[in-house]
């Protein structure tokens, strides 16, 4: 047994040394230390992790109680990247639909809350494909002191994916509140897509740029997560407050025009009524009005 399974692990494709196995003194574990002819961050590597648990191990115990295991530092990182990786779409998924929810119940519409779903969505690709391309594939890593290309850490996905969808999120409720407002004093769509992107904007980019220039220390630091953090968030943050927040969100809704605040009457009704900042004193400002117009006299 001892002999039989150094030898075919020794004869593994990609793999340098291998050792005897270690048993302990009553002779029921033993551990065999096996060195890859890759570094531990190599597909190669991550690679032999698979071929041993598929094809090598099960081999070794065959014909016997034996239970094999391969372990170490990379075979747990390894694991954990599965891990996470099937989790992560329904981390997402749930992330979704609750803000889609969220949205609908407070904007009382359909296509507003699906348009915020889809916008936030392009400020996330965008950070992952910059992330990728300075850390994976090594674009600029000279530039950002980034030194040798490898695989983006696990975590990182589904970390900057709740953090990027926060804030995006914010700066969504922020600017649709002060339209919405505005939509519902005026009844013109493009009049408050105009008014509310006049009074928001200037809000949205001080705050993104501060922002943008904390996270991008970041990438200035000595810590590799810090630098992927960092890029990530100053990526996104950057991309959201002006491509999406200042052009592609006043866009869609500009055309969509007064589609954006349909929602079937059914639906309204079974909606819970959730008051959010402004809304308040606008219902009461609309009632004023209201009354001032009932009182005014006929010419």
């Amino acid at each position: 047994m001892r002999a039989r399974s150094a030898i075919s692990v020794q004869r593994t494709r990609d793999v340098s040394f291998a050792t005897q196995p270690q048993f302990n003194r009553a002779g029921t574990v033993a551990i065999m230390q096996v060195y890859p002819s890759s570094a531990p961050q190599d597909k190669a590597t991550e690679d032999l992790v698979h071929r041993l648990r598929d094809r090598v191990t099960p081999g070794a115990a065959t014909g016997n109680d034996v239970k094999v295991y391969v372990g170490g530092v990379t075979a747990a990182a390894e694991d954990f990247a599965e891990y996470t990786s099937s989790r992560l779409p329904l981390f997402m998924g749930a992330v979704l639909v609750l803000s889609f929810l969220f949205l609908l119940v407070v904007f009382r519409s359909i296509l507003v809350p699906l348009k915020a779903v889809v916008m936030n969505l392009l400020s996330i690709g965008a950070a992952y494909g910059v992330v990728v391309a300075a850390f994976q594939w090594g674009w600029g890593k000279e530039l950002l002191g980034i030194g040798k290309a490898g695989p983006v850490e696990a975590w990182a996905p589904m970390f900057l994916f709740a953090v990027v969808f926060g804030l995006s999120m914010d700066y969504e409720v922020f600017l649709l509140s002060r339209i919405r407002e505005e939509y519902e004093r005026t009844r013109n769509n493009a009049t408050a897509v105009a008014d509310g992107l006049a009074v928001t904007a200037r809000v949205i980019t001080s705050a993104a740029a501060i922002m943008i220039c904390v996270f991008g220390s970041f990438v200035f630091g000595d810590e590799y997560s810090l630098r992927l953090f960092g890029l990530g968030l100053a990526v996104a943050v950057f991309v959201d407050a002006t491509i999406v927040r200042l052009v592609l969100v006043p866009a869609t809704m500009e055309l969509l025009g007064d589609w954006n605040w349909w929602i079937p009457r059914w639906l309204d009704r079974l909606l819970p009524q959730v008051h959010i900042g402004g809304s308040e004193s606008l219902d009461r400002e609309l009632a004023e009005l209201s009354l001032e117009r009932e009182r005014a006299p006929v010419a």
